[in-house]
């Protein structure tokens, strides 16, 4: 059982206990626990529920276009704005937003780098000589110390400070950062295109669920307070 069940299950047990034994302050606290608690239940349900007669009852559902558009001026307006991106980029705070390119090096196919090497020697002028001792077979086997050396080189240069700082000079122009707040709000928008109403009510449901339940509970006890206050000025 969840809290709201609980809290009008009690004030239900007093109820029926006041009113068989007859004791008017218990049946007072009783009756107005329960109009607080119900009063309260009925009031999270109308959130989520349309209820036929109601009148705003619904909502949530009802108004999921204004929830979505809220969600994205809330990512747009606050998180993802052309400051924090530029201040990402920057690495405020001391912490170097390093590009680990290694990954990408290692399977970087070289091979025709090494092809249009072997091309160049072969049109320039040591051409003639190169075909003397075999021509461009006879520098073969150089193929793979030319790629590791050449993936070692270019990792070095991946790691230098010079190469990121020229990276992060390039990321932080106004039309680069413009374009990645553009992109950005296209994935927000596509994504949020995907909501339903249904899945609008789960998702502020389960947020706030809860925090809701506890409404009952305090619905309950006030509302019995005052009914023992009730109670107690009548007699």
């Amino acid at each position: 059982m969840n809290k709201s069940v609980i809290t009008n299950l009690i004030a239900a047990i007093l109820v029926a206990v006041g009113y068989l034994f007859a004791q008017p302050i218990l049946l007072t606290v009783g009756l107005f626990a329960l109009s607080g608690a119900v009063t309260n239940w009925l009031a999270i349900h109308m959130l989520f529920e349309k209820v036929p007669g109601l009148y705003g009852s619904g909502v949530i559902p009802s108004r999921f276009e204004e929830f979505k558009s809220a969600i994205a001026n809330l990512m747009m307006k606050q998180f993802f704005t052309e400051e924090n991106i530029d201040r990402f980029l920057s690495g405020e705070g001391g912490v170097e937003k390093q590009l680990n390119l290694q990954p990408v090096i290692d399977k970087i196919d070289l091979s025709p780098a090494f092809d249009a090497l072997v091309k160049t020697v072969e049109q320039s002028s040591l051409g003639g000589m190169l075909a003397m001792f075999g021509g461009s077979e006879a520098i073969t086997p150089l193929r793979e110390p030319f790629i590791e050396k050449m993936k070692t080189s270019l990792s070095e240069i991946a790691q230098s400070d010079d190469f990121y700082a020229l990276v992060k000079a390039e990321l932080e122009q106004p039309d680069m950062i413009a374009d990645m707040r553009a992109k950005v709000e296209e994935i927000v928008t596509q994504r949020l295109n995907e909501l339903t109403p249904q899945l609008v009510k789960e998702i502020v449901q389960e947020m706030i669920r809860e925090h809701l339940g506890w409404l009952v509970v305090w619905g309950g006890v006030f509302g019995g307070l005052i009914g023992l206050a009730a109670a107690l000025i009548q007699a």
